[in-house]
């Protein structure tokens, strides 16, 4: 394993789930190793779409712990030719037959509007994904895809009986805040997800003094660090602007100094 996987690695394990047990109700979260010392030198991760590698970690540590009978992952469930929805992770822990749910997302307070709901202000980077559509979606179509007939039937021809599963959920998440307005109330959610903050490419030249690097979004997971290659504020203002003018907002690390280096995404709006 080269060590970008293991720094991508690194990123997603040290980052803490979004809801805690006791203040969001609607889904059980799953509890996770965070020793990242286990982390076998032969294993090859592979998957190059973000979602999808974030499964590949918790499949990881899920199968490394003794008390683990794995059942099936990625499971995708079919309507005659159409699928319908996938199911992550089905699994027994303990004695406990589980469902498992991956979610790792990157969300952006948006002060922009006022909501009824505080949830509500967390959109995706690029405005068209917000942390409540997820929620919805979880509770509307992906947890109750374990029991629609389509899914009793394909589990029923591996023998699994979905009667005993717990639900659980793993919703992994990065915020980031107002570059203007970092002391917001969370409410409901982990204020140590709070990974940097945001800001409009309209006033990038508030940071024209420092040093920049664009990470691809698989090093989105990345715990800024040092070993880089840095560009200057005028390269990376012409290589923003590219995403910028197709609606894209890119994660960018800033440098300060030698041991200051904050996440910080640039946005078109």
């Amino acid at each position: 394993m080269g060590k970008k996987t293991f720094l991508q690695y690194k990123g997603y394990n040290r980052t803490p789930s979004l809801f805690f047990d006791n203040g969001f109700e609607l889904f059980k979260s799953i509890e996770l190793n965070t020793v990242e010392d286990n982390l076998a030198k032969n294993i090859n991760f592979t998957n190059q779409r973000l979602g999808k590698l974030v499964e590949e970690f918790v499949f990881y540590q899920l199968k490394q712990l003794p008390n683990v009978n794995w059942l099936a992952e990625n499971l995708q469930i079919q309507k005659g030719k159409q699928t319908i929805g996938e199911i992550d992770a089905l699994f027994i822990r303990e004695n406990k037959s589980i469902h498992l749910e991956i979610v790792y997302k990157f969300y952006l307070y948006d002060h922009s509007k006022t909501y009824n709901n505080p949830l509500s202000y967390w959109i995706g980077p690029n405005r068209n994904d917000s942390l409540v559509y997820k929620l919805e979606k979880l509770k509307s179509k992906q947890f109750p895809l374990l029991y629609k007939n389509e899914t009793k039937f394909q589990l029923k021809k591996i023998n699994i009986e979905i009667e005993e599963f717990e639900q659980q959920l793993c919703f992994k998440a990065q915020l980031f805040l107002p570059f203007n307005n970092r002391e917001l109330n969370l409410e409901l959610l982990n204020k140590d997800c709070i990974m940097g903050f945001y800001c409009s490419f309209k006033d990038i030249s508030t940071f024209n003094e420092f040093e920049f690097y664009i990470p691809s979004k698989l090093d989105w997971l990345i715990i800024p660090h040092n070993e880089v290659e840095w560009i200057t504020y005028v390269e990376a203002v012409a290589d923003i602007k590219k995403f910028i003018e197709i609606n894209k907002s890119p994660m960018i690390w800033l440098k300060h100094n030698e041991s200051t280096i904050e996440k910080c995404f640039i946005t078109f709006w």
